[in-house]
């Protein structure tokens, strides 16, 4: 896929509009590493009514500098989920903007740049250790019953001796030199945090060997200069917040205000995986179940709104803004319960029917689930699809199913299949007496 950096060629204007009008920025920076799932969903949800509600710019960045675990075709996914989904970017990888480019792999220049700066104050040091001494850390670490994290050997090293590994080309990473006392921040969700990072690690790795940054890094270099005021993001990276301020220091840069968002869990109170289909957002699409539906059945289980109509009322777009409150968001771990999807779903499809400017829309959807399903009856021409039968039939089932494909199920088949003998009983009261 290529990609349009920028299409807009009056830079001051794009600035203008996107800067100095704008204070709040925030952004949803997922990892090309699987397909969008319920739990990433959430996090770019919950960016966008923040932004929409303060006014703000929301920014679709792709993080893909793991290049070992990037998935092809996933950038693609990734963003026509966010599209389907109605959460849409003010500036991405697509339609560009003023702080491109919005694909970590094609800011490698900047990351050097960058990097040298901190070589260049002693905040960071070339590293030569091998993977072997690393491991052999490890192993005496665990088996002294301590805390494996790497020794800074490397940040003792005098220049000359840099110099003269670099020289004979020597493999080497760049590590980041962790301060020792505590670092301090308010959550926006959690309130007061204290940890201090060296207590569990060593200083850590901010430029691979192979030239990639990771994350620690990148996503420090890129929140500053793409000026986002607010991050919003899973507990999993609270831990590692005060090392992100303390390069956040010593670039002598200002951090955004972060705000961590609880775990969402399965029912059973399993985590979310990427490797599970039944959280996939293109697995929802494939069944028929709608955007608000799904977006409804995340905000229940993580908080941040009333909800005050429960499973009974599905929230519009414009609702979803207006009443999106941070404050109002749980602590705690919430669980999913698949059975408010389905509940949600069925508002939906209501909602949709009520108004008959969506029918051209069911209808499209309705003819490609049935030739879907149904391959060989399309090609003699069997199946039953003009758009008043495919109303009928959605009215009919309406309070009958939770999703769209519910009807195209086996033993709904006769609903699109034309019979091949005409059927002695009235149709219309055969449908009735199925589901009395």
């Amino acid at each position: 896929m290529k990609y349009n950096i920028l299409r807009v060629t009056n830079i001051q204007f794009v600035q203008k509009r996107f800067f100095k009008k704008v204070q709040v920025r925030v952004r949803f920076a997922p990892s090309p590493t699987g397909f969008l799932h319920v739990g990433s969903l959430r996090t770019a949800l919950y960016n966008y009514l923040f932004a929409r509600a303060n006014n703000g710019a929301f920014i679709l960045r792709i993080e893909d500098t793991d290049q070992t675990r990037c998935v092809p075709g996933a950038i693609d996914k990734i963003q026509n989920d966010l599209l389907w989904s109605g959460i849409i970017p003010d500036e991405d990888p697509i339609r560009g903007g003023p702080v491109g480019p919005y694909v970590q792999s094609k800011r490698l220049e900047i990351y050097k740049e960058k990097v040298l700066k901190l070589i260049n104050n002693g905040s960071a040091y070339y590293c030569f250790c091998t993977e072997n001494r690393l491991q052999l850390l490890r192993k005496e670490a665990i088996k002294s019953g301590q805390v494996p994290k790497y020794d800074n050997r490397c940040r003792h090293l005098s220049n000359d001796d840099i110099k003269a590994k670099l020289d004979k080309g020597h493999p080497s990473c760049i590590r980041f030199k962790l301060f020792s006392e505590t670092e301090c921040f308010d959550d926006l969700i959690y309130g007061r945090i204290e940890h201090n990072v060296t207590q569990t690690e060593g200083d850590p790795i901010i430029i691979k060997s192979d030239g990639y940054p990771t994350y620690h890094f990148a996503n420090v270099v890129d929140d500053h200069l793409m000026e986002i005021s607010h991050v919003l993001r899973g507990i999993e990276w609270q831990v590692s917040t005060p090392k992100h301020i303390m390069m956040y220091k010593a670039f002598n840069w200002t951090p955004p205000v972060y705000g961590h968002l609880p775990l969402i869990l399965h029912s059973d109170g399993s985590k979310l995986s990427k490797r599970q289909n039944d959280i996939h957002i293109e697995t929802f699409r494939k069944e028929g179940i709608f955007p608000l539906a799904v977006l409804n059945y995340v905000i229940h289980a993580g908080g941040g709104f009333d909800n005050k109509g429960g499973a009974h009322y599905i929230g519009s777009y414009e609702e979803l803004i207006k009443q999106f409150d941070v404050s109002k968001i749980k602590v705690g771990s919430s669980k999913l319960t698949p059975t408010k999807l389905k509940e949600f779903n069925k508002l939906e499809i209501s909602k949709l029917l009520a108004n008959e400017k969506n029918n051209t829309f069911l209808v499209e959807r309705i003819k490609k689930l049935v030739m879907e399903a149904f391959p060989n009856k399309q090609i003699d021409g069997s199946l039953q699809l003009d758009e008043s039968h495919i109303i009928y039939i959605l009215k009919w089932a309406q309070d009958r199913i939770s999703k769209l494909s519910d009807l195209v199920s086996p033993s709904l088949s006769f609903l699109w299949i034309i019979p091949t003998a005409p059927l002695e009983t009235d149709y219309s009261k055969c449908l009735g007496i199925i589901y009395i």
